[in-house]
């Protein structure tokens, strides 16, 4: 009997969010997923905005599965979209005789802002699995006045049980427009000769990037206090400005660092924009404390 390999999951998710209108500036979000995606119970903060987080029920990715998250705000709409859990992908370099050099999983994301809309995309951490293949897309449309801000925090190998990369690559592709001119393409790939090199990780297994699309030119100001951020966190750490916004890499060892800095950044952008200050959502880890300081 010949036995047939399990089809791949194709997985969307498709979301729309608008302000209710009601005078209370709350969001309000609608839409549905296809498994193994699923959509949890969102909870509204105390100044309207939507938190909604995002379930993968599968266990995790293997070469083949494709994710896709579709998500549209409305004008003045503020959402912040998170993951229940870290995603792990799977190795498949080298584990079948018909495709030897492995599948890839592929994730796309598109957002779409119309103007003064808020959209704040922080998923928990990517673990690739030794041999893994990760490919991710991720397209963002922004109006006038709009906000997007965005980060990735990625393992590469589960380095605590000694384990690398191998022969596994991680691909990122973000692109970011504003009213039909481009502010960001920001392409990278890590694996091979990158994982040692010192221009890629340095033999580091945790790369981590944030990026904030800005309504407006950001200041060295916020810039200093967004490095000052890095204070007592292990890892190598960088933050420059773009034309109207912001980047922070990591390179290291830690992804709990990786987070507390991000973190701690996304608390100063708040403040800078005289937002509400954030309170972690209820699906990370609870007994991490990122904004307290030793």
């Amino acid at each position: 009997m010949q036995l047939t390999a399990p089809a791949p999951w194709r997985a969307q998710a498709r979301l729309r969010f608008e302000t209710t209108g009601g005078g209370d500036g709350a969001t309000r979000h609608q839409g549905g997923a296809t498994a193994p995606l699923k959509i949890q119970r969102a909870f509204a903060a105390a100044d309207g905005r939507c938190e909604l987080p995002l379930l993968h029920t599968g266990g995790g990715l293997v070469g083949g599965d494709e994710l896709a998250i579709d998500a549209e705000l409305g004008a003045g709409s503020r959402a912040l979209i998170t993951s229940v859990a870290a995603q792990k992908v799977y190795g498949t370099v080298g584990r079948s005789r018909r495709v030897p050099d492995g599948s890839w999983t592929h994730q796309t994301l598109d957002f779409r802002l119309a103007a003064g809309a808020d959209l704040e995309w922080l998923p928990q951490e990517l673990v690739v699995f030794r041999d893994g293949l990760f490919q991710q897309t991720c397209r963002v449309e922004l109006a006038h006045g709009a906000s997007w801000l965005g980060a990735e925090v990625v393992r590469l190998g589960r380095s605590a049980d000694g384990e690398t990369l191998g022969s596994g690559r991680w691909r990122s592709l973000l692109e970011i427009r504003r009213e039909g001119r481009w502010e960001l393409v920001d392409r990278l790939e890590l694996g091979g000769a990158s994982l040692e090199s010192p221009h890629g990780l340095g033999g580091q297994p945790v790369f981590a990037s944030l990026v904030w699309a800005a309504p407006g030119p950001v200041g060295e100001p916020l810039l200093e206090a967004c490095r000052a951020e890095r204070h007592g966190l292990e890892g190598t750490m960088a933050c420059g400005r773009l034309e109207r916004g912001l980047v922070a890499r990591y390179r290291g060892r830690s992804t709990q660092a990786a987070r507390f800095w991000f973190t701690r950044i996304w608390a100063r952008i708040r403040a800078e924009r005289g937002l509400a200050a954030p309170v972690l959502p209820r699906v990370w880890p609870f007994q991490e404390q990122p904004l307290q300081r030793a």
